[in-house]
């Protein structure tokens, strides 16, 4: 039986500031939002939850960059500029930043990075550019005025205040702001399940040469996990198949990304859930346990390693896509779709963590292996002054499992921060996309024209 609510006295809330654009999120389209808009002249204030920022690359433990490349004309090449150029030079000037790595024959390729140098390249990108920085705040409520955002209410150390500003980005990753302004909303697949979340986790003192030697290769560690259960089925429970293990810059120290966390009935974790969330994270830290013991005992190199890390939280992969003008479908992905408000270019196929695996799903075109990301998919219905930018944007289940990733984040992000800077009194439904394209492109975001 459910407990009568609790009724909360109305109250009068302290105004933190004000601010021309306000972004909540500080991940990669947080980031480049931010950035943009502040480069643009607009007084921005990027609102985090955590202490430092980089949303799932640092808080979730996910270390590299995936759709910054794709083929154009059958060679791989950097696709996502602008923004995220500024970023990998500063984590690369810092020592941070590993040589790209390809993966499933040559079709994908990834930056990988020491998260400690992100934090701190993230730091100084967003000050330099004059961003206003507010960390420990959670957004917790909008002030509506009619169909505008009129003010943020963000919950801090210092007790609960209210953030005023002209134009909002939503790039919490989950679609907060967007919920709480009655942005309409899904979650997951629609079934009751999702994309499968994940734990990730580092290992140190690795013996470099015998572990590259022995799961150097993109898939590699998979055939040891199979080699295992051959021969002893009950040895080991491994969460899912798929699974990668990856040297970082130091190849003394690799990344794991081999848990999938599941809810009582076995569906995915729901992110938005607290107390599925709570369970989660005992669940996640359960699996790389029982994980970190097959690798010391079956793989080469890995027997006097120990964990360095474990994420600060478990990494999200999906929880509410709004319902924008238009939604990223997964043929849009397969097709390497063209679009008239393209703001930039998705390179990162289809990954669907599924129960138990990861399906892929590639654009059947195997010279251009991208797509263009339209604005109107994150633009979102009925709020005049709000953009959502990220894998909470408007998308189907299939194109979020694409989008989501960092690449296409940060163009969401430049393009959402470009925008807002300039929206004045107007709605962002009614924004010259031609003259947005045109500054995207003078700020060096490829569109693809």
């Amino acid at each position: 039986m459910s407990a009568a609510p609790v009724i909360e006295p109305q109250r009068s809330l302290p105004v933190f500031g004000e601010w021309d654009v306000v972004v909540v999120g500080g991940g990669p389209a947080g980031i480049a939002a931010s950035v943009s808009a502040a480069r643009h002249g607009a007084r921005t204030l990027l609102v985090e939850r955590y202490g430092f920022l980089g949303g799932m690359g640092t808080t979730g433990g996910v270390t590299n960059f995936a759709g910054l490349y794709g083929k154009r004309d059958g060679e791989m090449t950097q696709l996502v500029h602008g923004v995220a150029d500024d970023l990998l030079a500063r984590i690369d000037a810092l020592g941070g930043l590993n040589k790209p790595q390809d993966g499933m024959q040559g079709r994908i390729r990834v930056r990988s990075y020491d998260t400690s140098v992100y934090k701190c390249a993230a730091d100084q990108l967003l000050l330099d550019a004059g961003v206003h920085l507010l960390f420990h705040a959670l957004a917790a409520a909008v002030v509506m005025d009619g169909e505008r955002i009129a003010a943020l209410v963000v919950e801090t150390k210092s007790g609960r205040q209210a953030i005023r500003a002209n134009a909002f980005v939503d790039a919490s990753g989950d679609a907060d702001v967007a919920a709480f302004a009655g942005v309409p909303f899904a979650v997951g697949d629609g079934h009751g399940s999702g994309l499968f979340p994940s734990t990730m986790f580092r290992i140190g003192h690795v013996d470099a040469g015998r572990a590259l030697a022995a799961v150097g290769e993109f898939k590699a560690i998979n055939d040891f996990m199979a080699k295992a259960r051959e021969r002893d089925p009950g040895a080991y429970r491994f969460p899912r198949e798929g699974a990668i293990l990856r040297p970082q810059i130091d190849p003394r120290e690799w990344r794991a990304n081999v848990t999938q966390i599941r809810n009582a009935r076995g569906d995915a974790m729901n992110g938005v859930d607290a107390q599925e969330l709570s369970d989660g994270e005992v669940e996640g830290r359960r699996q790389i346990a029982e994980y970190f013991r097959f690798l010391k005992a079956e793989v080469p190199g890995f027997e006097q390693s120990a964990i360095v890390e474990i994420a600060p939280q478990v990494g999200i992969r999906e929880t509410r896509r709004i319902e924008g003008l238009y939604a990223l479908t997964g043929e849009d992905i397969l097709s390497s779709a063209r679009f008239q408000d393209s703001i930039g270019i998705n390179a990162w196929p289809m990954e669907l963590h599924a129960a138990g695996r990861i399906e892929w799903g590639f654009p059947r075109d195997e010279r251009r292996t991208y797509n263009h990301l339209p604005w109107r998919m994150i633009v979102p219905r009925g709020v005049d002054n709000l953009l959502v930018a990220g894998r909470c944007a408007s998308m189907t289940h299939e194109g979020q499992s694409a989008a989501r990733a960092s690449g296409g984040c940060f163009v969401m992000g430049q393009a959402a921060g470009t925008a807002a800077a300039s929206l004045g009194g107007g709605r962002f439904a009614a924004v010259d996309v031609p003259a947005l394209q045109r500054r995207l492109v003078a700020d060096g975001v490829d569109i693809d024209a």
